[in-house]
């Protein structure tokens, strides 16, 4: 089957490639000559330019998009709604929000186009083992495409989600149980490493990943980065979201469904961006001033840089009295 892939990053390039070698004709584009060039390198048709790349498939066309979420979409999509021709599909492989989805078909409709919104989770370790893909959109055209999901996922690895949107809401549930799942383990290993026990992290991970409860795909990944640095050097304990946790966290809101785990799991990640955060700051000066509590100046950093926090120091008899309510 033939199909055009536009945006040769981290997972579009590793998703052409697959798709090649699974037998497929594979036009490609990228603003970055360079991405395309190394793709024709693997058997892959490249296109300088959208026009060109357009031209280069029959019609009725597929288009994988698999670019950043947001403008960028928009804006490709707008570029090829004036070239492709009625009955084309476009598929939003990127982590788009879901609503931008059912406004996206509504639009592409009315002038004859068709969309699949499709989540797709693997990483850069999908090229060898798969994709798994959450599909939504119309049946009629899900079926159409599915020759491409078969090469692209692992075996029972992708599932028609439903119509537009679909797919990437139960993708946008998906990465909210992810940072869920990655803080439980963060905060298990901190307690670990601030105890006096001290395994080797690595092997502790491989060793929960035999049979016990909580071993994962996760997990592997954790013991390779503890393989890789026991304390994790050079890390900073900076992380960023990208998005799909918030629209988690503002879908549960809108639901009235209560998700505090995955909510912290959020928060925490906003909370290790910041230097030094105003909120521990009127923390600490509340203290101060009905305990007499001491500060730490600001320019000095008194934090802790391991595990844990250290120790509860124990109040004076005389901060205690001042603690009371």
């Amino acid at each position: 089957m033939q199909i055009g892939m536009i945006g040769l990053g981290r997972m579009g390039m590793n998703m052409a490639r697959r798709l090649a070698r699974g037998g497929h004709e594979v036009v490609a584009y990228d603003r970055g000559e360079d991405k395309v060039a190394a793709a024709q390198k693997e058997g892959i048709i490249g296109a300088r330019m959208p026009a060109e790349f357009v031209g280069r498939l029959a019609a009725p066309r597929v288009v994988w998009l698999m670019i950043p979420a947001g403008a960028p979409v928009d804006d490709q999509i707008k570029e090829l709604s004036g070239l492709l021709s009625e009955g084309d599909v476009i598929i939003d492989g990127g982590n788009s929000y879901y609503k931008d989805d059912i406004r996206r078909e509504k639009e592409l409709e009315a002038i004859g186009l068709r969309y699949l919104d499709v989540g797709v989770s693997g990483g850069v370790w999908g090229l060898d083992l798969g994709y798994c893909m959450m599909i939504g959109g119309a049946r009629k055209e899900f079926e159409r495409v599915e020759p491409l999901l078969k090469t692209l996922a692992p075996l029972n690895g992708y599932m028609y989600c439903g119509p537009s949107g679909a797919g990437h809401f139960i993708k946008m549930a998906h990465n909210g149980i992810e940072y869920g799942m990655m803080q439980a383990y963060a905060e298990g290993f901190e307690i670990i490493e601030a105890s006096p026990y001290k395994p080797d992290l690595s092997k502790l991970a491989h060793l929960w990943n035999q049979g016990s409860v909580i071993r994962s795909w996760l997990l592997e990944l954790a013991e390779h980065a503890f393989s890789d640095s026991p304390k994790l050097e050079g890390i900073a304990g900076f992380v960023e979201d990208s998005g799909e946790g918030r629209w988690t966290v503002q879908q549960a809101v809108e639901s009235g469904v209560a998700a505090p785990v995955i909510t912290l799991a959020l928060y925490g990640r906003f909370l290790s961006r910041q230097k030094d955060s105003f909120s521990n700051k009127v923390l600490a000066a509340l203290r101060n001033q009905f305990g007499g509590h001491a500060t730490a100046k600001a320019g000095a950093d008194a934090r802790s840089s391991g595990a844990g926090a250290g120790s509860v120091r124990a109040a004076t008899p005389e901060e205690a009295r001042r603690e009371k309510p």
